[in-house]
Parts: C-alpha cells; structure tokens; sequence
C-alpha cells in the first residue's frame, strides 16, 4: 500500500515521453514527470519518490523534497488565500491547502504559521491545519517526567509558548522555564518537566534546567577551574551567555551561584565569579 504524502520506493512500470509510470500498486501508475528526475531510469528499478496531488488532483510522484509530510508539523507561508482557504508553500509545484474550517484565525497572505499536515481520505486530498489540538494529542499516554523529546513552538499564551513534542503531543513552556524568547515554528530540544494530574503536558527547553542547583554549581565550578579560576559569565551576564554555556536560564544560574556563594566556594563581587580555596 502506498502512502500519500510520504516517501515511497516504487518500480518503473513504464516509459512515456512526458516521463516514467510507477507502480503504486492500489492507486495504480504514478507519474515522475521527466522534470523530476535525471539520467535514464531503468524499467523495474526502484526510485524514492514524495507522493502528492498535482494539477487537477492527480496523485503525481517527485524526487522533490517537500518542507514538511503528512503527520507532521511545519512553520509555512501564506502565498494565496481565495474562497476555497489559504494555500502554502510547501516547497512543491501545487501548493498545500488550508481549508477555513481548519483555520484557527482567518490566516492572512505573507505570514508564516505553524500547520500539522495531513491525508483527508474523505475527499482524497493533502491538507494542513492551524487547529493542532484536532490533531495532536492534549494528555499524555506514552512520556516520563524527564524524558528528551523533540520541540517546535506553535504559538503564543498569556502563560507560556504552546509547544509540539515529536510531531504527536501538544504541551506548555512557561515563560518562567524559557531563558529567552521563542520563536514560532523554532525546533529545539526539549525535556518533560511534568505530567499534571489531568495528562497535560509542561516540557523545558533544557535538562539542565530540570537538574537540581548542586548539580548545575559543580559544572559552574568546572567551568571556573578551566577558565583560570575567573569567570566574566557572573549574575548580570546577558541571558544568552549563560545559555551558550550552560544551556540553563539565567534564573537557574543565578541560583545556582547563590548555592556556591553560601558554601563560600566564590567570590561573586564586581562583574566576575572568582573561585574561593583553589591552588
């Protein structure tokens, strides 16, 4: 069975001038237009090939590689909407639909915004939406508190960034657990900070950020040992040094300081952190 908008490796069937037929077994040929692909494909060779609806709704193939698949979550832009939706680049000859009905606001032409991508089998055809809790899952059934995940950010809430874990899940990232600000459509890696009672979903952006401070302040120390003992990444270091760093909010890394200035293991006068009892 093939799978429309994904990857598939079909045989040559046949030869025509406009191109190849491939077999695509239940749909039948599929054409690879002769623009697709170079040199001579031999008739019963395999090719990988992206399968989509092209003019006149016809399932076409292309060696192309689309920004995004079916069951996937990309960032596209708006580069049409009429009285059927808004159309997005999707890197293809034929753009990819967003019917109004799958429209979260009214989306506008020349912005960008984060769509799950999927195979409608009602009316046969590839289509995106901006309502990703349709499609994505609210509750947990399958993550650990801690467990790495992959994130891209969706939106914007008064409370945080809703985020996407591996194309599947939608959770939060609490403004308080982002060292800085988050870009829509941003891929990232991220980590389950905590499963609510109801299965909602809080990710971090950072494992470090969901270790405890003892552990952060012996990797500060470390840090301290190879710069020399001083270190100019003190507590009003701008929040993206510290990241670069130490992958942590500057929130948690001033708390680890603090951690380390009690145990009087550094100086943290002036704007350096000076390592106290060494040598």
């Amino acid at each position: 069975m093939v799978q429309v908008g994904a990857v598939n490796d079909l045989k040559v069937s046949r030869k025509v001038e406009a191109g190849v037929y491939l077999d695509g077994f239940e749909r039948g040929e599929i054409l690879l237009p002769a623009t697709d692909f170079s040199g001579d494909l031999i008739l019963g060779s395999s090719i990988s090939v992206f399968l989509y609806f092209g003019s006149k709704g016809i399932l076409t193939a292309t060696t192309r590689e689309p920004l995004t698949h079916v069951h996937a979550c990309a960032r596209l832009s708006v580069v049409d909407v009429n009285s059927t939706g808004a159309f997005l680049n999707w890197g293809l000859a034929k753009d990819l639909l967003v019917p109004f009905g799958e429209q979260q606001t009214k989306m506008v032409a020349g912005k960008s915004y984060v769509v799950y991508t999927y195979h409608d089998t009602e009316s046969d055809r590839i289509v995106a939406s901006t309502k990703l809790h349709r499609h994505l899952k609210e509750t947990n059934d399958a993550f650990q508190q801690g467990q790495e995940v992959a994130l891209q950010i969706a939106m914007v809430t008064d409370l945080g960034y809703k985020a996407v874990a591996d194309d599947r899940y939608l959770g939060m990232v609490f403004f308080a657990d982002a060292y800085r600000k988050l870009l829509i459509g941003e891929r990232l890696p991220g980590y389950v900070k905590n499963i609510r009672q109801d299965g909602k979903l809080d990710f971090l952006i950072s494992r470090s950020s969901f270790k405890d401070s003892e552990d952060l302040g012996e990797r500060i120390i470390l840090h301290l040992m190879a710069s020399g003992g001083i270190s100019e990444l003190c507590d009003k270091s701008p929040p993206e040094a510290i990241y670069k760093e130490f992958k942590v909010s500057k929130k948690k890394y001033k708390q680890a300081l603090g951690v380390l200035y009690r145990k009087r293991r550094v100086d943290l006068s002036g704007d350096k952190i000076r390592l106290l009892n060494w040598r």
